[in-house]
């Protein structure tokens, strides 16, 4: 069997992900609108509903490593893509809050297991020198899947069952192409790959700064991605069809935030947090102060889907680099609190809504951005900046950092590539 290229790779894999990330995850406060009116459901209830994916994705993300180990790539990804059709599909037939819950619950089991089984067919299929480019890549499919999404908003408005039937649709397709162009390949080491060392207490204390902030980001996030285009139906009276136009600007914005990602890594990575949480908070105070008006909504969802894919790369790079040599737990680990602080702060700001409305729960949440912009200076830095002055910065260099190679490697495979 002929498997993709290091760019053929690098473009399936972000399709893949556009489908988990971007359709199963993401797009779903995209029409929350339509589904509260339909099925007559409370903020507080769908804050809860939000809360759902997160958590389901919290739990996938700690076994999908040993799942890319146990039942390589391949199937990993195809349970993945399974998990992803059954829960899309089951939220296009929701008749009540059980149903969308249990269909947004599986959606998050998806987003969990996709990326590891990428990564363990990455291993395989690309350089190690090209690993941190193509995960890059890969990432930039959220933004494409949240843009995909846009004209089923714009096209069928209000008919938001079709629209996640048509997910459903394009995830059953994703997974009979992962079948055939994903290796069964479980896992991909140097021969000669010096063993990480133990985690030292300064490497925990400086991984406990770090998922704090991520718990923080992830938690103001959370206004956003579950409750932007509401807001602005229900207190700036727009049409529905006219939130698609948010997310469009999410995603296109979002396409930016590697860029930024990667000259935070090569400057000040606490002074690019700071701005970037400054940025976040300032999106949600934007849209609370204007929801009437779409120019602002749209410029507001610009900013938002920069601060935000810039904040979730640069913990990714500080992950790796705290602790290199260990794959597959440095980038997990802040992507865990992100998921974590979403998951607490949807049912928060859900209840918020209900007691004191949107402007007032989107200021709050605006206030908290700011405050852990302002403890920035406290942002970690990697353990290796305070001993060498000059050292490779950016996405390849950190996962660079992941293995220590001799100049001659050899490398050995687990599991079959058939």
């Amino acid at each position: 069997m002929k498997f993709p290229s290091s760019t053929g790779f690098a473009i399936f894999g972000a399709a893949l992900i556009a489908i988990s990330y971007g359709l199963a995850r993401f797009a779903f406060g995209l029409f929350v609108p339509p589904i509260r009116s339909e099925l007559e459901l409370s903020a507080e209830v769908i804050g809860i509903i939000g809360a759902l994916p997160l958590i389901s994705f919290l739990f996938a993300t700690m076994i999908a490593p040993y799942a890319a180990d146990r039942l390589g790539a391949r199937i990993s990804a195809v349970i993945s893509g399974g998990f992803g059709t059954a829960g899309l599909a089951l939220i296009s037939q929701s008749t009540g809050a059980l149903s969308l819950g249990v269909g947004v619950f599986a959606c998050g089991i998806c987003t969990g297991l996709m990326m590891p089984a990428l990564t363990a067919a990455m291993q395989a299929l690309v350089k190690r020198s090209l690993h941190g480019r193509v995960s890059s890549v890969m990432n930039a499919g959220t933004s494409i899947g949240v843009a995909v999404a846009v004209p089923t908003v714009l096209f069928l408005a209000g008919a938001w069952r079709y629209a996640y039937l048509s997910f459903a649709i394009l995830a059953a397709i994703g997974v009979v192409a992962t079948w055939f162009f994903i290796p069964s390949v479980s896992r991909v080491t140097p021969s000669n790959a010096a063993p990480p060392p133990p985690i030292s207490a300064l490497q925990w204390a400086r991984l406990f700064r770090l998922a704090l902030f991520a718990f923080v980001m992830g938690f103001v996030s959370a206004a956003y991605w579950i409750f932007a285009p509401d807001l602005v139906v229900n207190l700036g009276a727009l049409s529905s069809d006219a939130t698609g136009w948010l997310w469009l600007a999410v995603g296109i914005a979002g396409l930016g935030g590697a860029v930024v990602a990667d000259l935070a890594d090569r400057n000040n990575p606490p002074i690019t947090q700071a701005l970037m949480l400054m940025m976040l908070a300032a999106s949600l105070a934007l849209l609370a102060a204007s929801p009437d008006q779409l120019a602002i909504a749209i410029f507001s969802a610009l900013v938002f889907g920069l601060a935000y894919m810039s904040l979730t790369g640069l913990y990714l790079m500080t992950g790796i680099r705290l602790l290199s040599g260990r794959l597959s737990m440095g980038p997990v680990l802040p992507f865990m609190a992100v998921s974590l602080g979403q998951a607490t702060g949807s049912p928060v700001v859900g209840m918020l809504v209900n007691e004191f409305g949107y402007g007032d729960a989107f200021a709050i949440f605006a206030a908290i951005g700011i405050l852990a912009a302002m403890l920035s200076p406290f942002y970690p830095r990697s353990i290796d900046e305070e001993s060498e002055e000059e050292d490779e910065t950016g996405l390849q260099a950190a996962y660079d950092n992941q293995l220590q190679l001799e100049e001659d490697e050899s490398v050995k495979v687990t599991g079959s590539t058939v």
